[in-house]
């Protein structure tokens, strides 16, 4: 899981038809596995294909996907993860475009010309041209109408906007993205490909080629020549430019099972490798399943910090990583994913920010998940992904490699349709999700949104419901080794473990505490509220203003109850061990919940495991369970926890009130009830149980293979 520092950018520029698409079968596969191999290497087509007809080849497994497509010989540039224009680029090389209707006209008069009717043009006019037949009336008639053309294998005829062609495309979308010439490599086999190769990058013209093409290019000594035809040579140049490893560029053994989640299963924090602190939540689970022997293969992203460090990590674990910059990483996660996403997630769409860039890099993010699954995936594999971070890979997949049989697991909440739409981007990903075979949640309320959200859609996945466990063992063992400390006989404390989220309704509980202090004075001096709330990682902004909105009402309630030594409020702003925590636990007599929304909460079911592990005589008052009634935990638990609306501040502060009077018996009856509801699953087993669900699925109405 070592990485080397970041990688500057490699751009792959390749024509279609002799080129990317030349060579046999085996040299065309090698060729996608290590493109999905080396996602830092970004794909752009530059074929004289139109749209439509380039969206075709896509469907062909062996074609990798490209990050952008130029188009029509340049008179087309587009954004492959959604196949929309990029404009204003794409508007400024057709600038001065007669329209195809004018071109056709006033070259009916050439018999030599033969028009492609059979070919999808846009922003250009393409003929076949007789042999020996280009003539300098021919090109003055082009040139009266304001145009260029290209003219190859002495029998194609293109005539475009008097700006266009593939390398002004090309120098364009490198201008628009910073990409210099040395980063760039080009590569084509006709003289429709020859602007290309005036840029200045490093160039391979693959065997076979046009004969005009190698007399043209024959002084260039950067143009490089290899003996093998397409693929073959394409891959042949990316290892000798070392944009590829051979070590990893040998066939490599594919898998029946891929599991995709964003988040690597350590992340490097400065000195050492880390696992997260709880044993508990999707990467644990994932964890413990391929540990126990669970065939298949992880992909996960490494990215920031992961990547500075060339020290490897000792997991044993069976990764497979997408190496992205911090850049990437930042516009995705921090940006699209948590100010985009979340906000929608979260029922809580007023917070929802889109920004175009961002989108851009949550596009190219799920465009490289979804090439580097595809390489990892044999015919006919089951593929696992995990929550709202790989939303577009559903449809990638379905375009490419659709044989595999996909499903996705909500760990979050999944919001109502009338909320859902609310995104800017909620067609193209309805579109996406559509192409499930199968689709997970921990509730049926969300299962039910889910449902409703893709109402209409041709295709439906199949949908269940399938609520998250923990190890209880893994917190039953420390709580019995670690004997809470004696609860202060005048005193209550109320515990909350979350992590800094408006979505965890932190500001509403300090509010929530006042609101108690000053209508039940006695508490005062006799209760506190352990607020463990530790930041976000490094980058991400969405919840700037939440904290800085929560320490100024801790200090403001502070302020104005403090009485001695005691204050009600007492904030951690740190991560604990899970020892710590679980000592948090057994001293806590409320644990508070209170998610706005919440897809399940395994802090919840912690609390419960720990409480439950005690014998009766240490813990004759067991702790109680106040949890948001929006938490999926709740579907599960029911009235067994006392349940409070967050959005109702009376409520928040009535529901924790109860909480502290009730009698030693309700608590132990409650807490038993939590026990039994609790269940002993492990988590390990969920996950083996849901891949078996995905494996026989079988989704409604699934539109045609390759739609």
């Amino acid at each position: 899981m070592g990485a080397s520092v970041a990688r500057m950018s490699r751009i792959l520029v390749t024509d279609l038809d002799g080129t990317l698409l030349g060579g046999t079968p085996d040299d065309r596969r090698r060729l996608r596995d290590a493109l999905a191999r080396h996602p830092e290497v970004t794909l752009v087509f530059a074929t004289g294909r139109g749209l439509s007809s380039t969206r075709e080849v896509l469907r062909d497994p062996l074609v990798p996907r490209p990050r952008w497509i130029i188009a029509d010989v340049g008179a087309t540039v587009i954004d492959g993860t959604d196949f929309t224009p990029v404009d204003p680029l794409q508007e400024h090389l057709r600038a001065g475009w007669p329209g195809a209707d004018r071109v056709r006209a006033a070259l009916r008069r050439f018999p030599s010309l033969t028009y492609q009717h059979g070919v999808v043009q846009d922003g250009r006019c393409s003929y076949h041209l007789a042999p020996g037949r280009l003539t300098d009336e021919l090109i003055a008639a082009v040139e009266a109408l304001g145009c260029t053309w290209v003219h190859s294998a002495d029998r194609y005829f293109d005539v475009l906007p008097p700006t266009a062609s593939k390398g002004n495309a090309l120098r364009a979308l490198a201008g628009k993205l910073g990409w210099q010439p040395k980063e760039i490599l080009v590569a084509g086999d006709s003289l429709n490909d020859l602007s290309l190769f005036q840029l200045g990058a490093h160039a391979v013209i693959v065997a076979g080629a046009e004969p005009a093409l190698l007399t043209a290019l024959a002084a260039d000594h950067r143009v490089h020549r290899p003996r093998q035809t397409g693929a073959a040579a394409i891959h042949a140049t990316l290892r000798h430019l070392g944009w590829v490893s051979p070590a990893l560029d040998r066939p490599a053994r594919r898998h029946s099972l891929v599991v995709a989640y964003h988040r690597p299963p350590l992340h490097w924090n400065g000195e050492s490798w880390q696992p997260p602190s709880s044993p508990n939540g999707i990467l644990p689970t994932l964890t413990s399943a391929f540990t126990e022997g669970l065939p298949g293969i992880w992909v996960t992203a490494l990215a920031g910090d992961d990547q500075q460090t060339t020290r490897p990590h000792q997991s044993g674990l069976p990764l497979s990583l997408v190496p992205l910059s911090t850049a990437e990483w930042s516009g995705y996660f921090h940006r699209a994913c948590k100010e985009t996403l979340w906000p929608v997630l979260m029922s809580e769409p007023g917070r929802s920010a889109f920004d175009s860039d961002a989108w851009a890099d949550y596009r190219t993010v799920n465009a490289r998940f979804a090439q580097h699954i595809s390489a990892e995936a044999a015919p006919g594999a089951t593929v696992w992904l995990h929550d709202y971070n790989l939303w577009l890979v559903p449809g990638l997949l379905r375009s490419t490699r659709p044989d595999l049989k996909t499903g996705l697991f909500h760990h979050t909440p999944f919001p109502p349709p009338q909320v859902f739409t609310t995104l800017p981007v909620a067609a193209e990903l309805r579109t996406s999700l559509a192409c499930l075979d199968w689709a997970g949640f921990h509730t049926d309320l969300f299962a039910e949104h889910f449902r409703r959200t893709l109402a209409g859609l041709p295709g439906m996945p199949h949908i269940a419901v399938h609520p998250l466990g923990i190890d209880r063992p893994a917190i039953e063992k420390p709580a019995r080794l670690h004997t809470p400390q004696r609860r202060p006989a005048t005193g209550r404390v109320v515990l909350s473990v979350e992590r800094l989220d408006y979505a965890k309704a932190p500001v509403q509980k300090v509010d929530a505490i006042d609101h108690l202090l000053t209508h039940q004075p006695e508490l005062r001096g006799r209760l506190t509220f352990r607020l463990v709330c530790p930041p976000p990682e490094p980058g991400i902004t969405a919840y700037d203003t939440t904290r800085q909105h929560l320490e100024q009402c801790i200090t403001d309630i502070n302020t104005k109850w403090q009485n001695g030594s005691w204050q009600p409020v007492d904030y951690l702003p740190r991560n604990l061990s899970t020892t710590e925590v679980i000592n948090e636990y057994l001293a806590a007599d409320v644990l508070w919940v209170t998610s706005l929304q919440d897809g399940m909460n395994l802090t919840a079911k912690e609390f419960i495991a720990a409480q439950a592990a005690l014998p009766h005589h240490h813990s004759d008052e067991p702790g109680v369970l106040v949890l948001s009634r929006h938490a999926g935990a709740a579907a599960e638990l029911g009235d067994a926890a006392l349940l409070t609306d967050p959005h109702s501040p009376d409520d928040l502060s009535t529901v924790l009130a109860r909480a502290l009077a009730l009698t030693p018996a309700e608590r132990r009856a409650r807490m038993n009830k939590l026990s039994e509801l609790l269940g002993h699953e492990r988590p390990a087993d969920w996950a083996t149980r849901i891949i078996h669900a995905i494996r026989n699925s079988d989704a409604t109405g699934r539109p045609p293979t390759g739609v």
